[in-house]
């Protein structure tokens, strides 16, 4: 199974921050750590090494996502950047979307400019999925 490289690692870990308590995030999701949602409920608290431990988990269901929807050919920052985008979204979001749809078409260009229309929560733009879109898009583009 393929795997996210460091920078995408870095990218997730930087967008999603580090709580160590339970907290219900943008969308009314129970949270912890590095945006795990699994077995999450109110009061939870967990080490820093338990949420190193969740993320890497958690991430294995976003590389095999991406790995089972995209058809193309990828490089290992864009691999990792779709994994940021799949982490944060969930595979039903990749899979449903004009993203995946363009890319699997063989448009790589297409991809930074479709990251930038996920960045709303509750119909408003979010200046942190816009910045995590961005940084997404950024690491797309550059070579390994």
């Amino acid at each position: 199974m393929r795997r996210t490289n460091p920078a995408g690692i870095a990218l997730i870990r930087v967008s999603e921050g580090c709580e160590l308590t339970a907290y219900k995030c943008p969308a009314g999701i129970w949270t912890i750590g590095y945006g795990s949602t699994h077995c999450v409920f109110p009061g939870l608290v967990i080490s820093k090494a338990d949420a190193g431990q969740r993320l890497m988990s958690d991430l294995i269901v976003a590389e095999r996502a991406v790995e089972h929807s995209v058809t193309v050919p990828l490089s290992d920052n864009q691999f990792s950047a779709l994994v940021s985008f799949t982490f944060n979204l969930g595979a039903g979001s990749l899979e449903k979307s004009t993203l995946l749809k363009r890319l699997n078409a063989g448009d790589h260009g297409a991809v930074p400019a479709e990251l930038m229309k996920w960045c709303h929560v509750g119909g408003r733009t979010s200046e942190g999925l816009r910045k995590r879109r961005e940084a997404e898009g950024k690491l797309w583009v550059t070579p390994c």
